[in-house]
């Protein structure tokens, strides 16, 4: 019988005992909550609390509420309707109330969902033996030792394979000897051209010799009749009739051997050649970033893809400083260089390279057009040197590109004592002579500004007190700088950032340039790297022909085609694909 009660009480049913205190709990809830509504929303409007609105009463206020929820001094008959507020601030504070109870229970659960989770992994991990570490193999490390005499056996054995292959070669150096000649090998490459000889040839007797292409070997030398003069020493076993004859010692043709490597006798290792090079993305970042491994000094990398700074950033971080100016926040990271594009401006060639950097993106290609580009130029000239002489931030420089404030660079130009002389009166002729032609210019201008309305960007051209300081010793530093942005295929009509990132690169590659024209052989050492992915569609700085052709620096461009090489550089001889 007694079995049986449980399932009885199952089969009849009944309402849980957790929705009866639910329940319970929201109806005092709510009743705490007109409580306390109808006091503060009294005591806001009438500056006092009534006595009369007690908790006791407030279940009767709330049954009015329901049926005339406009009607507040209705539902506490004992009060005062002059002591009571509006329904208007009455349900405002209730609601504030129910948000703010809302708000705290979503916190509580979290954090008790939190700790009871944190709970969990302790007790789990103190259930849960630690694994046993797994052996690392130690990292092979190569001798450098071996791999310089490899190095210096293989330029040896090419030296020997470009004079085997020239037309009447023969390795005599005794002959060489008895001639007064010296020896055909270099220095560092005799030793591997000794080692050509057979290794049953006496002393003295010298190398066999090298046969030509397609010519069977010549026996040993042995002793025999020398000839007598003016007659032609007799033929050899091994050589066919048309044979081409040996010339004399002193007359044998020689070629240029290759260049000593550097740690092999060399006194400093040659810099590498600065190559353009056109690929897709994927092998335009495995090549960008072994020259940054590559690298030993410092390094400019300018590139489209965040990939690139994810990748190289720690290992260059153990040789330098490493900075990243990205305005367009497309990397992945709080800690980005702000940059003053104005910087520098109160030197006048410095204003006129900043002027030709920023409007480069957008620079018409026409020879028609080209007098309304030197009025831009010469426009953007002057409010740089007239904002960094009167120290303005650089969104005052777009605020005169404008139209806001037209005589304020005129009146500084005219009156501040470190002004260029000359400058006030080209800007002034600028503004006036031809109007049309000021007004296409201008509006070039604001275009290559144009990115200065949205704020990060405005942001990242006010520096902080450290960020110059920065800019400036990272070379000497052994640092990295990477200028990160969008890849941008027609600037002309939305250039984005693309005029900042081109004037910060121009202004560090044009002082690298004054770094290496200052150094004793025209070259620094370590040399400044230049890593520029993705140049042509990032800035398209106007030097990159210059620097193809006089290369104080190395440096490894790379496009996507020559096609995007010729649409920057239209007049430049760039090399094919």
């Amino acid at each position: 019988m007694s079995g049986e009660k449980p399932a009885q009480r199952g089969e009849r049913g009944g309402v849980p005992d957790g929705l009866l205190v639910g329940l319970l709990a929201f109806l005092l809830g709510l009743t705490v909550l007109v409580w306390t509504a109808t006091g503060l929303a009294a005591l806001f409007a009438r500056g006092s609390w009534p006595s009369t609105v007690t908790f006791r009463n407030t279940p009767d206020a709330l049954k009015s509420l329901i049926a005339q929820p406009h009607d507040v001094a209705a539902a506490w008959p004992a009060t005062d309707p002059a002591a009571l507020s509006n329904w208007g601030l009455f349900w405002g504070i209730f609601l504030s109330e129910l948000l703010v109870l809302f708000v705290l229970i979503v916190f509580g659960i979290g954090v008790f969902a939190r700790s009871k989770a944190r709970r969990a992994r302790a007790r789990a991990a103190r259930l849960t033996p630690d694994p046993a570490p797994e052996p690392r193999p130690e990292p092979v490390r190569e001798d450098p030792t071996a791999a310089a005499a490899a190095m210096a056996a293989a330029a040896a054995a090419a030296a020997v394979r470009e004079l085997a292959a020239m037309p009447g070669f023969l390795a005599t150096p005794a002959a060489g000897a008895a001639s007064g000649t010296t020896g055909m090998a270099a220095p560092g490459t005799a030793g591997a051209l000794a080692g050509i000889a057979s290794p049953g040839t006496a002393p003295g007797a010298g190398p066999s010799p090298v046969p030509l292409p397609g010519q069977a070997p010549a026996p040993g030398p042995g002793p025999g009749p020398a000839p007598l003069p003016g007659q032609s020493p007799p033929p050899t076993a091994g050589h066919a009739p048309g044979h081409v004859p040996v010339p004399a010692p002193g007359h044998v043709p020689l070629r240029k051997l290759p260049a000593p490597v550097g740690g092999l006798g060399a006194p400093y290792e040659t810099a590498p050649a600065p190559v353009l090079q056109y690929g897709t993305p994927a092998e335009r970042l495995a090549g960008a970033a072994r020259r940054i491994a590559e690298a030993e000094g410092a390094v400019l990398v300018v590139t489209s893809s965040p990939a690139l700074w994810a990748e190289t950033k720690d290992a260059r971080a153990k040789l330098g400083p490493v900075l990243l100016y990205d305005p367009s926040h497309l990397c992945d990271t709080p800690a980005r260089m702000h940059w003053h594009p104005g910087s520098g401006c109160t030197d006048r060639e410095t204003a006129a390279a900043r002027a030709v950097a920023l409007l480069a993106p957008v620079r018409p290609q026409a020879r028609i057009d080209a007098a309304v580009a030197d009025t831009a130029e010469t426009l953007l000239r002057s409010w740089l040197h007239a904002a960094a002489l009167d120290d303005r931030p650089f969104k005052q420089v777009h605020r005169w590109a404008q139209g806001g404030g037209a005589n304020e660079p005129v009146r500084i130009l005219r009156t501040h004592p470190k002004a260029a002389p000359g400058l006030a009166g080209e800007f002034e002729n600028a503004l006036t002579a031809h109007p049309e032609r000021r007004e296409i210019a201008q509006a070039l201008t604001v275009r290559a500004l144009s990115c200065l309305s949205s704020i990060h960007i405005r942001e990242a051209c006010t520096p902080h007190r450290t960020d110059a300081l920065t800019l400036a010793s990272f070379m000497d530093e052994g640092g990295t700088l990477y200028v990160v942005g969008e890849p941008i295929e027609d600037p002309r009509t939305n250039p984005g950032a693309m005029p900042l990132l081109t004037a910060l690169t121009a202004s560090v590659v044009e002082h690298g340039r004054r770094m290496a024209a200052r150094s004793s052989d025209g070259r620094l050492d370590p040399p400044v790297t230049l890593v520029l992915d993705d140049i042509a569609a990032v800035a398209p700085i106007p030097q990159l022909p210059q620097l193809l052709a006089d290369p104080p620096l190395p440096m490894l461009a790379l496009c996507r085609s020559p096609e995007q090489a010729r649409a920057r550089w239209p007049e430049a001889a760039l090399p094919a694909l």
